[in-house]
């Protein structure tokens, strides 16, 4: 059984690997063959260099995350093959207690993951996104977050994992249900929490100073009955150039966020279509749909872990002598990593569904698509966005509908209008 166990985990580790290798380059090929011909929709906004510039900034992105998913599967190998099972050896051997012993087990283990993603996001944020003029962070805003994000992580990581191990050990016929419970409950008040404790910590959040702009977005809002605690324009334009607005929090904490940037480089007429698409989620129950799901599928999955989390041949397999739920634990979510992996296209058939739902709601609230095209173009334009993806690839990974696809959708609404 041992080698079964070892022989799925290699089947679906190096197929993960291939199929993502493969996808990458597929969708490199078939952006540069095509990437000379401007999309007859965007004929009006982008020239020539601005295309080739798009090409270019896709191949860069594409190939330094296959670099960063190659580095990341040598350590993942380096660390289930030399250094796994040396490691439980000597931490079941301290005389420490057991909530301790796990602490250090995957505290250790964030912290290569976390040493090893940080020389991809240093070339990637002081040289490709400067390369293309989208960075402006300085090195102190970039260390300053780098610490922050250490010490919340190293929070939250204390709070789950000391949670997870009590239950586990004081409960253990039934942890599986109060692991849930306790994830649940976490989640929410995390999704309460953020916009007032943990974004200010990064960002300064301020109410908006167009009032013109604040009275329009306040009668959208009324035409749906959503009420926010506030309409609020954060200075993200310290970190990038890139632009963004959404809906964050829960109750009293929902609030609606636009970038500066965004504020500087659309109209008010694309920023209300914008925003419309985000009330569309809104309107369609898109978050409360995906927590829904989030919160089922992790009760069944915890009650399938708690099955085999204390199975021998689990650990075994990965020359694991001794055998601490924590390492269980940790070897579990390696195969649950790699099947997730080719589970991706139904969340993107979703979350693409969603969209154009979202989309319809916009054209529906605001009476025209033009303002959503626009803004849409200008997005594609400004972000550089790949104007050409490969099919399989949107098929795989594609959370929105690819751009061309989209604005075609929009204008169908728009003709309809007008007949």
């Amino acid at each position: 059984m041992e080698q079964k166990l070892l022989i799925i985990f290699l089947v679906l580790f190096v197929g993960r690997f291939i199929w993502r290798y493969f996808l990458q380059n597929l969708n490199i090929r078939h952006l540069q063959s095509h990437g000379k011909n401007i999309p007859q929709i965007f004929q009006d906004s982008i020239d020539g260099n601005t295309l080739c510039k798009m090409v270019d900034y896709t191949v860069e992105n594409s190939r330094l995350e296959s670099k960063e998913n190659l580095a990341d599967d040598i350590i993942a190998l380096a660390v289930l093959c030399l250094l796994l099972p040396s490691f439980v050896v000597a931490l079941t051997g301290l005389k420490i207690h057991f909530i301790w012993q796990a602490l250090i087990f995957f505290g250790v283990f964030a912290v290569i993951g976390g040493i090893t993603g940080i020389p991809f996001d240093l070339y990637d944020t002081f040289v490709l996104e400067k390369k293309y003029g989208f960075s402006t962070i300085t090195w102190h805003i970039w260390i300053t977050d780098l610490i922050k994000s250490i010490i919340i992580s190293a929070i939250l990581l204390f709070i789950m994992v000391s949670a997870f191990m009590a239950f586990i050990l004081y409960l253990p016929a039934s942890w599986w249900f109060w692991a849930w419970v306790f994830f649940t409950l976490f989640e929410i008040l995390m999704l309460w929490l953020y916009p007032v404790v943990i974004a200010p910590l990064f960002n300064k959040y301020e109410p908006i100073k167009d009032e013109l702009l604040k009275e329009k977005i306040t009668a959208l809002m009324a035409k749906v009955g959503l009420k926010a605690k506030g309409i609020y324009q954060v200075d993200e334009g310290k970190r990038s150039k890139h632009t963004n607005a959404y809906f964050t929090g829960i109750g009293k904490t929902k609030r609606i966020v636009l970038y500066d940037t965004l504020l500087a480089a659309h109209t008010p007429e694309e920023i209300i279509a914008v925003l419309a698409h985000e009330i569309g989620h809104w309107k369609k129950k898109h978050i409360l749909k995906q927590l829904t799901f989030m919160i089922i599928a992790s009760l069944v999955l915890l009650y399938c872990v708690y099955l085999i989390v204390n199975w021998p041949p689990l650990y075994s397999a990965f020359s694991l002598k001794d055998t601490p739920v924590y390492a269980g634990l940790f070897l579990i979510s390696f195969y649950l990593s790699a099947a997730g992996f080719f589970l991706s296209p139904i969340g993107a058939t979703l979350s693409r569904r969603y969209e154009r739902e979202a989309d319809l709601i916009a054209w529906e609230l605001t009476g025209t698509a033009a303002p959503m095209i626009d803004a849409l173009k200008r997005l594609a334009k400004d972000n550089l966005a790949n104007l050409h993806p490969h099919p399989l690839y949107v098929w795989f990974y594609y959370s929105h509908p690819p751009l061309v696809e989209r604005i075609t959708y929009l204008k169908t609404l728009e003709n309809r209008q007008g007949e």
